[in-house]
């Protein structure tokens, strides 16, 4: 709770002089700002990355024709439109930094096109010429991405959808689709499509799912999106808890009055291919990287963070540990993160100009560790169907591939199992928190019988259930963990 004394300010630009001295403002002049990108997916995590870059180069005086403009396609995302226009789209932005938090208020969103069915205000404004970008955060399992090929499902039903009825899509690539066609009619240009989503060659399947989707109602469109829009790939990192009661009370404790705060690390990276057809902000005089070896810094980050969040987060909630920092205190998921980390992930994954494999899983688990971060284990677990398949599988395949370890990542996967049956080891249930998560359920609880039937899933694990070294490693590790515990389990393999 805010002390009694402190004064309560409602965010908005008539306040923005009104805050107290200790929170930093915008001192650029938003009336002057004009668009140049719309992001879809407005969530906490892009206005603590992407748009925090923005706001930091509008800050030095830089790019005011780059300003974003908010949207969405999920009735949510409505919801989060109110909020943020009750407040000039204004977000105050929270660092938990272990030596003391701070605050700062952006403002480099300057708009949120209405969320309607159908889409139509969305693709009005990616027609404007004025928007040169169009960047997406809409989660790794969002871009209809057929798991075992790689490829465009082109069987999802909004995707049936789009294709029959092109000019009022459901989808955010759908409205990409439509707002591109007329601006080729209209001759007004191409725009970049960013995805800040955390996917290996995250550019190159936006473009697949964008020019496939085209071709599926009009080819020729497909042809001119794939010779004229660039899609370059990046990779984005900072941790972003999700905003609830306690981060609302934070907010408050500064003196401020937003619905929608947001907190997060003292840490950022944004590495990105420089290819955008139609120009981009000066992102590199505020601390992003352009880089020709984006690549091999996805690769580190998904295979070291994304990964290491999933195994210690799956063992935290049979464990019914709260948070991220709190799994990283308990010493045997500790001791779980290091050794699969440095014996089974970092051998297969290349250095970067700026680290080591061993220095980034050093790096990783100080910032898992941070106690400042509530980032909790329930939102670092959701969506495991495509954070596994995505963020471990290719440790697992390289394992495989090499004659390498492969036991902790085997481990790795029987506590996900476990985990997918719904229930902690004190009796406490676990809410669904997966898009497949009654599936998954079924097929954990039928795992209990027959280990293998896990690895079937063949969306998930392709052909690893015929992988001889690995499924005998897990059907043994599954079994351990029913029969003597999570605790005892972890044991064994440290110790081994």
């Amino acid at each position: 709770m805010a002390p009694e004394n402190l004064t309560l300010i409602h965010l908005s630009n008539a306040t923005l002089n009104d805050l107290p001295t200790s929170i930093a403002r915008p001192v650029y002049d938003r009336a002057a700002l004009t668009p140049g990108i719309l992001h879809i997916g407005l969530g906490n995590f892009h206005r603590a990355h992407q748009a925090w870059y923005l706001h930091r180069l509008f800050q030095h005086g830089h790019n005011g024709d780059w300003a974003i403009v908010g949207a969405g396609v999920r009735p949510s995302d409505s919801i989060q439109r109110e909020k943020l226009l009750r407040q000039d789209c204004l977000s105050t932005l929270i660092e938990l930094d272990p030596a003391g938090r701070s605050a700062e208020v952006s403002g480099a969103m300057i708009d949120y096109a209405p969320v309607a069915q159908g889409n139509a205000a969305l693709i009005r404004r990616m027609v404007d010429p004025a928007i040169r970008i169009v960047s997406l955060t809409v989660t790794e399992g969002g871009y209809y991405v057929d798991a075992p090929t790689n490829g465009f499902d082109a069987s999802h039903p909004d995707i049936q959808h789009d294709i029959l009825y092109p000019d009022r899509p459901r989808t955010a690539f759908g409205a990409m689709v439509a707002a591109l066609r007329f601006r080729r009619d209209r001759r007004s240009g191409p725009f970049t499509g960013l995805s800040c989503d955390n996917l290996v060659g995250n550019g190159a399947l936006l473009r697949q799912t964008v020019v496939s989707l085209a071709r599926a109602s009009d080819p020729v469109l497909a042809e001119w999106i794939d010779e004229n829009c660039s899609f370059p790939n990046s990779m984005v990192d900072c941790i972003v808890p999700v905003t609830g009661p306690n981060e609302l009370a934070l907010a408050r404790t500064f003196g401020v009055d937003d619905a929608v705060p947001v907190t997060h690390e003292n840490f950022r990276q944004w590495v990105i291919d420089d290819d955008f057809c139609s120009g981009r902000p000066d992102w590199e005089r505020v601390g992003a990287s352009f880089s020709d070896r984006v690549h091999d810094y996805e690769a580190m980050k998904i295979r070291i963070l994304n990964a290491g969040h999933q195994m210690i987060a799956n063992a935290g909630e049979i464990l019914s540990i709260e948070t991220i920092a709190e799994c990283m205190a308990q010493p045997l998921i500790a001791a779980l993160f290091c050794k699969v980390q440095r014996e089974e992930i970092a051998p297969h994954v290349k250095a970067v100009p700026d680290f080591t494999p061993d220095e980034y899983v050093n790096l990783i688990a100080r910032r898992f560790s941070n106690p400042a971060i509530g980032d909790t284990t329930r939102r670092v677990a959701f969506d495991g169907s495509s954070r596994h398949a995505g963020f471990l599988m290719p440790s697992i395949r390289d394992a495989i591939g090499t004659g390498a370890p492969v036991e902790g990542l085997a481990l790795v996967e029987a506590l996900w199992a476990r985990m997918c049956e719904g229930r902690r080891e004190d009796g406490s249930v676990i809410e669904p928190n997966d898009p497949q998560w009654d599936k998954l359920a079924a097929v954990a609880r039928a795992a209990r019988n027959n280990p293998r039937a896990w690895l079937e899933q063949r969306q998930i694990y392709g052909d690893l259930n015929e992988a001889p070294r690995f499924a005998a490693a897990f059907e043994r590790w599954l079994n351990k963990i029913l029969s003597d515990g999570c605790e005892a389990s972890l044991q064994a393999y440290v110790t081994s």
